[in-house]
């Protein structure tokens, strides 16, 4: 091992980071168009008809599959814990379908010539110590030499047919629950200009490697309609999702909960490019208040890597799903909007002053 690999910063070697390396979501939707129609499968469940989180197959009546993928470049530059983030962010598409992970797959492609090997061995184990967490092996997966180091699973789980959590089944009247805090976005580009203490540098790892295995429970409650995790479109890209394949309006606060420390970074104009991105592609179909600070509209377009859970649930019912999910261990967990009535779209809403 060289010096200079042994100085060589993670995220040096990356373009971007995270699931804020996604595309934009409307580049992703003129590159799907091109995709022709799959045919009628009656044992699909859920495929990519609305932009879903993972693949839905059913097996029998017992019994549906969910298969997904999901992997990025690095947001950290401590090799295991960009294991952790990426498992982790990995199988929080099977929870996000209500499902519980069986098995996962690497995906790996690493600069070979320029990353030792131990320092890739790390990442994989940073995943497999996830996955042991999970309960589910890592059996098997493929591997690449590539420019960038790119890490992630092929995750596979299984669900009741009845108990699948689409992100397009909100009614009129549901409140909205998200598990996580936001902030992941503007942690991580504080991160790469050497701006993040060390405390916000727990937090970020705390709430990326924290399992969003609520979901399969939750998927158990028929008052939770809705489910999806909101990762690299941010809190308005995953809602809009929901709204409109769910044919209704929502309502959405201006103030969510955020990581602990994010709030003064966003003031100083710490971002993501992504969070741009996002924004120029569906700021259209969002309605915000007057005088709405920029920064408060980049910490709702932030990509969250490793994201909360976002819950559609009847308003009966929202109070013990809440008190649920904090007690499940997020304790960041938040009602932060409703469906309503209307035509999809998005209308920020200040909440009242005390």
């Amino acid at each position: 091992m060289t010096d200079a690999q042994t100085s060589l910063r993670l995220t040096s070697l990356a373009h971007g980071g995270g699931c804020g390396c996604k595309l934009a979501p409307g580049v992703l939707k003129d590159i799907l168009k091109q995709i022709p129609a799959s045919g009628v499968f009656p044992d699909l469940l859920v495929g990519n008809e609305s932009s879903d989180d993972a693949a839905v197959w059913r097996l029998n009546d017992e019994q549906a599959l969910v298969a997904t993928t999901d992997f990025f470049m690095p947001v950290v530059d401590d090799p295991f814990d960009f294991g952790r983030i990426a498992a982790t962010n990995a199988l929080s598409d099977i929870y996000a379908m209500g499902g519980r992970p069986i098995l996962a797959l690497a995906i790996v492609g690493m600069p070979v010539n320029r990353l030792p090997v131990e320092t890739i061995g790390r990442i994989l184990a940073g995943g497999a110590s996830v996955c042991a967490d999970a309960g589910v092996p890592i059996a098997g997966g493929h591997s690449i030499d590539s420019v960038e180091p790119i890490y992630g699973l092929v995750a596979l789980g299984l669900v009741h047919p009845d108990r699948v959590r689409r992100n397009d089944r909100a009614r009129p009247g549901d409140l909205l629950i998200l598990t996580k805090g936001l902030g992941v976005g503007v942690f991580s580009a504080a991160f790469k200009q050497e701006r993040l203490e060390r405390s916000g540098y727990d937090a970020l790892i705390a709430s990326t490697t924290q399992l969003n295995a609520v979901g399969a429970r939750l998927a158990e409650d028929p008052a939770v309609h809705a489910l999806t995790d909101v990762t690299g479109f941010g809190l308005l890209g995953h809602a809009l999702e929901v709204s409109r394949g769910s044919g209704v309006a929502v309502e959405l606060t201006g103030r969510p909960p955020l990581l602990a420390g994010v709030e003064p970074l966003a003031r100083e104009g710490v971002r993501t490019g992504a969070s741009g991105r996002n924004w120029a592609s569906y700021g259209q179909a969002v309605e915000l208040p007057d005088g709405f600070e920029d920064w408060r509209r980049d910490l709702l377009t932030d990509p969250q890597t490793s994201g909360g859970l976002l819950v559609a649930v009847d308003p009966d019912r929202a109070a013990a799903v809440l008190e649920h999910v904090q007690d499940a261990g997020f304790a960041a967990a938040a009602i932060v909007g409703r469906c309503v009535a209307g035509s999809p779209g998005i209308r920020v809403v200040e909440p009242p002053q005390a």
